[in-house]
């Protein structure tokens, strides 16, 4: 994810994102003319479906009810959120080691602040309906009361705002198996598949989201500068879509990565899953440059050196973890794809 704003000039958000964002603000009074000039948002466009918005736009007008309202989730809960709340989280959260750390010390600071989410890790998921052989760890992220939300906007930019900052501060995007909301199928869900990876599961009993495992040993890479200029732009970094890859073993990848190193798919069960013969997904693989043994040997080279750079675990901890059942066979695996053993791609 890039660390610039990555804002983009196009308008592609739907025009009801206007309405959403400054409802709460004009319950408490405020003028939407205002709200709309401080976005360069023409007040004709309110509530004219035909006219999308920017990134910018959307985000420049989210500061404004920001700033007027002095309300971080924007009128729209039962309780106000003061501005900063956010980045003194992420400021505390950014100094764990891991993502795991991160999604707890995050958890552990909103239940200590703020009344009135819902907020923290659940056991392993075993209810998985899209990957039903993998076990994924849900994180559940709602508010109590979401009578002030009836556009749903502040439960799903919160949903939103922890996946992305967890990618932000990983830096690689995370393949969320699925993301839950606790509402029906919104008429603007379309805006939901963009924004979202994964399944999305709505009418459920609560909201979050749903990652493998051992996402939560990914590192926590972003220095404090590089935090403070996320924050000087946020909501920024949140709302940007980054550009979608269909290629096949891209999709390839976000499958494999539902499932321990030790338990990923063969061909024939990726086959079933994409709707295609094994004949035609290798072939498809190879006119991409890749074949399925390849990706998966990818997916265990970055992980053991995204544990190697974590310098939490040591070479046999990371050898289980990659799915080896020795760490000789890992050692050789590991010098074949960089030319060096783990420990001295370490010392180095």
């Amino acid at each position: 994810m890039s660390t610039g704003s990555g804002c983009s000039a196009k308008a592609h958000i739907a025009n009801h994102y206007i309405h959403a964002s400054i409802g709460g603000a004009l319950k408490q009074g405020y003028s939407a003319d205002e709200l709309l000039d401080a976005a360069g948002i023409p007040r004709k466009w309110l509530n004219k479906p035909e006219h999308c918005i920017t990134e910018q736009q959307l985000s420049q007008l989210i500061k404004a009810v920001w700033r007027k309202t002095r309300d971080e989730f924007m009128g729209l809960a039962h309780r106000r959120c003061k501005n900063g709340v956010f980045a003194l989280m992420a400021e505390m959260a950014q100094q764990a080691d891991t993502l795991g750390g991160m999604l707890k010390q995050s958890a552990r600071f909103y239940n200590a602040v703020y009344e009135g989410m819902d907020i923290g890790p659940v056991d392993f998921d075993q209810t998985n309906k899209l990957y039903p052989a993998s076990s994924q760890l849900f994180y559940r992220l709602q508010l109590n009361d979401q009578s002030q939300d009836q556009d749903h906007l502040l439960q799903e930019f919160l949903l939103l705002m922890w996946q992305r900052f967890a990618c932000w501060l990983t830096g690689q995007q995370i393949p969320f198996a699925n993301t839950h909301f606790n509402y029906p199928e919104p008429e603007h869900v379309s805006e939901y598949h963009v924004m979202f990876t994964g399944e999305l599961c709505f009418n459920q009993t609560v909201c979050g989201f749903s990652l493998h495992p051992r996402f939560l040993q990914l590192p926590i890479i972003r220095t404090h500068s590089e935090l403070t200029g996320f924050l000087k732009e946020s909501p920024a970094y949140i709302l940007h879509r980054p550009d979608q890859d269909d290629r096949l073993h891209t999709r390839i990848r976000c499958i494999l990565q539902q499932f321990d190193f030790d338990q990923m798919p063969d061909l024939e069960t990726i086959s079933q899953q994409l709707h295609l013969t094994p004949r035609t997904l290798r072939r498809k693989l190879k006119d991409e440059g890749y074949t399925l043994r390849s990706i998966k040997e990818g997916l265990r080279k970055d992980y053991a050196i995204k544990l190697l750079i974590a310098g939490q675990l040591n070479v046999a901890e990371i050898s289980t973890r990659t799915g080896f059942s020795e760490s000789a066979a890992f050692c050789r695996a590991f010098k074949r794809w960089t030319g060096q053993s783990p420990s001295d791609w370490r010392n180095e």
